[in-house]
């Protein structure tokens, strides 16, 4: 006879996704919004916004002076608890700035915080297309490896772009050169996700000038001299990026930990 104590129950008749409509559902996060020291009822039409979502190109505009802080992404998820009154790397926030005065006006928006899949479009139409309508978008990611088709090696730097029609047409019908002339396209098969993609499908659906730049790798000093190597030759021009000159062995003492930690074989 069977032991009705140990023999392993009989399995559930309802599925998974069933047995989950009786538990209550979880509250809704409030919507993001974008917060301005001066707001105004008019969105700001910047001639270049520039969004930084990786670690090299956040720490490279961190150490940027000139810049001066306009207004905040706020992420209700996101906790202000740990932050400190003058923004820190280490901070866990969305800030704008800056860059130049409101003639030829330049945006900078550097997220320092994880974002989920979840809420990456919500985030990207609020940056691009509502409160801000740039003429021309520059993102600056980082290559994952795990959506790679090729091989990485942890110990060289590499850079590719993605671009919209809108920056790839223009440049070839009226002469002007695209935003990172000569960087090579990001590899066929290979793929981009979460917030990146989806603020250059913005840019794409609201026939903006858009480009995705991402790099490899996401820490240490050569690959933070590559993207202010870029930026200088083929972005800012008329910016003084000298400030951050010699900040690659900084950031390369502050991430040294954490190349010890990760194992040539995961990137291959």
């Amino acid at each position: 006879m069977e032991d009705v104590i140990t023999e392993i129950p009989p399995p559930s008749r309802f599925f998974q996704e069933d047995l989950n409509n009786f538990a209550p559902p979880s509250q809704p996060l409030p919507s993001p919004f974008l917060l301005f020291s001066d707001p105004k009822t008019e969105p700001l039409r910047p001639s270049l916004l520039i969004i930084t979502l990786s670690s090299p190109s956040c720490y490279l505009f961190h150490n940027m002076c000139n810049k001066i802080l306009i207004g905040s992404l706020i992420l209700p998820e996101i906790p202000f608890s740990g932050n400190s009154i003058e923004p820190t790397l280490a901070d866990k926030c969305c800030n704008i700035y800056a860059l130049n005065d409101a003639a030829d006006l330049t945006l900078l928006v550097s997220l320092k915080c994880s974002l989920s899949a979840e809420r990456s479009n919500i985030v990207a139409k609020l940056l691009v297309g509502n409160q801000i309508i740039p003429e021309r978008v520059l993102i600056l990611g980082s290559v994952q490896s795990q959506n790679f088709r090729g091989k990485l090696s942890p110990d060289e730097t590499y850079a590719f772009k993605l671009e919209t029609l809108a920056e790839r047409g223009n440049g070839s019908d009226s002469g002007e050169s695209s935003l990172l002339e000569g960087v090579d396209y990001f590899p066929s098969g290979s793929m981009v996700d979460g917030l990146a993609a989806a603020l250059l499908t913005q840019c794409q659906i609201r026939n903006i000038r858009g480009t995705l730049c991402v790099s490899w790798p996401d820490h240490g000093s050569a690959v933070v001299a590559l993207v202010r190597s870029l930026l200088q030759k083929k972005v800012l021009h008329g910016f003084d990026l000298s400030s951050t000159a010699g900040i690659e062995d900084k950031h390369s003492r502050k991430t040294q930990i954490k190349d010890h930690a990760f194992d040539s074989e995961l990137y291959t």
